[in-house]
């Protein structure tokens, strides 16, 4: 995926911004004129809307920090890092679980991505005008734009709950579409939403192997069934969990670990969906991504945000492999070369966001793996085990183990298996944004933040804040999250 930047034209009719209050506030000197399509009716040009949507995911509000500090400081995976006196504006808040209404990541990470979802209906607006382009490509661009613009949702409903459903390109000046971008929605709408349009996407896209060298990045099939899978798991749609999770096809576990998360691992055969930073100069990555978790101090190189907690070094066994690959201890020497000095300001950095060759840059080599296929193999356990199906579930937990070095688990129990499962989605998937989401979905989360002396309230907690500047311009379409 190249990052692609048009001038001329923005791909944002209703462009919301963090700076101001008004979220329906439209220059019209950035919709694209009817004029002016052809210069996009040709295959190159009907892609590049496409890509501008996955380009989304390289920003600073998107991915980066905000984001960083809304699924994985705030869980009990991590903690603020940096600094005792850098708050990182308020990682500190979110670490401690007291953030209120007008917390600037939940603002952030909000607008950002109705800002991807914009870009989502603009591109669904304009690819069924492009005459000229191949119909098979058109086809396959509508399913990527409806599988991001189902991702993006997806992050919305884990992050809020119910959110305003923008499933077209507002029209300027509509009561109607005013109210619709001002509405919020129940959770279940959301879902459902999501799910229909995962299922438009899985007609049009075609399998990962369809697509070149250069096109690896885009969505596949699989991957869209593999969030399928996943936003079913959200649900307890434990059979749909199975079935969408065996439809997963073509991919396998690698056998290294830790070799996921390096330049070389970039796509194989694990990686359902990830996004893509260039190794290239300038590089092309995620804003700050790297920076903000890099060691701090004297022999450092970044600001020590989202450092691993002790109850996570804690939570893995005597011979797993992927503590070592997912957590920097200062004092140790990197698989580069690379010596953590003891004059570093926190014991422990995030391994996975670290760049070997991007080091000081701002945009690194650094992908995101979101969806591997590790996960899936743990979906259809815990799916398998909650339908009482619990010996078909343990071989598929014992894959995952033995990857990491470990013997096959003892339990054998419903109980025990969901327990252990849970476990193994910890430590397998530390620091790749999941952890607060899967404390909240299971019912785990009061009882693990107590154990790091923090108060989790229920009914509450479960979900962010809607932006406060969100819930003033809505002027009673929409209320605010309980607690708030």
């Amino acid at each position: 995926m190249k990052k692609i930047y048009i001038t001329t034209f923005v791909l944002s009719a209703f462009f919301f911004t963090a700076c101001a209050d008004d979220y329906l506030d439209v220059d019209q000197t950035e919709s694209i004129l009817t004029s002016d399509v052809e210069l996009f009716n040709n295959d190159a040009g009907a892609a590049q809307f496409v890509t501008a949507i996955y380009n989304k995911f390289l920003n600073w509000d998107m991915t980066s920090f905000g984001w960083i500090g809304l699924s994985s400081i705030t869980s009990d995976d991590a903690d603020k890092g940096s600094s005792a006196g850098d708050t990182g504006t308020d990682k500190d808040v979110l670490d401690a679980l007291t953030y209120n209404a007008s917390n600037p990541s939940a603002e952030s990470t909000f607008i950002a991505n109705y800002d991807g979802i914009n870009r989502c209906n603009q591109a669904l607006n304009i690819l069924p005008k492009l005459d000229k382009v191949n119909v098979t490509l058109r086809n396959r661009l509508a399913g990527e734009a409806k599988f991001l613009r189902a991702f993006m949702y997806f992050t919305l409903v884990k992050c809020y709950g119910g959110v305003p459903i923008v499933d077209h390109l507002p029209v300027p000046g509509s009561d109607s579409d005013r109210i619709m971008q001002l509405t919020r929605k129940t959770s279940a709408e959301v879902y459902a939403f999501i799910e229909a349009d995962l299922n438009d996407a899985i007609a049009a896209l075609p399998e990962k192997t369809a697509y070149g060298a250069n096109e690896k990045s885009r969505a596949s099939k699989g991957a869209a069934y593999a969030l399928l899978a996943k936003v079913s798991l959200y649900q307890k749609k434990w059979q749909q969990v199975i079935d969408n999770a065996n439809k997963v096809t073509g991919y396998s576990i690698v056998s290294d670990y830790a070799s996921m998360y390096r330049a070389s691992g970039k796509f194989d055969s694990e990686s359902i969906f990830e996004i893509y930073a260039q190794g290239a100069v300038p590089a092309k990555g995620i804003e700050g991504y790297s920076n903000t978790q890099g060691a701090r101090g004297t022999g450092g190189w970044g600001w020590g945000f989202n450092t691993p907690s002790q109850s996570l070094v804690n939570a893995y066994e005597p011979g797993d492999v992927r503590k070592a690959a997912t957590i920097i201890f200062r004092g140790q020497t990197l698989y580069d070369g690379r010596l953590i000095p003891t004059t570093v300001e926190n014991e422990r950095y995030n391994y996975k966001a670290y760049s070997s060759l991007y080091t000081s840059a701002w945009e690194t080599d650094v992908d995101i793996k979101y969806l591997r296929y590790a996960e899936v193999l743990l979906m259809k356990a815990e799916a398998l085990n909650e339908l009482g199906q619990t010996s078909d579930a343990i071989p598929l937990l014992n894959q995952i183990r033995n990857r990491a070095g470990l013997g096959n688990t003892p339990a054998v129990s419903q109980a025990d298996v969901r327990t252990a499962i849970w476990k193994e989605r910890r430590v397998e998937m530390a620091f790749e944004h999941d952890r607060f989401f899967d404390l909240v979905r299971t019912g785990q989360a009061k009882a693990a933040f107590a154990v790091d002396g923090k108060t989790f309230t229920e009914g509450k907690n479960e979900l962010f804040p809607i932006p406060a500047s969100f819930i003033r311009q809505a002027d009673g379409l929409s209320a605010q999250n309980p607690g708030y």
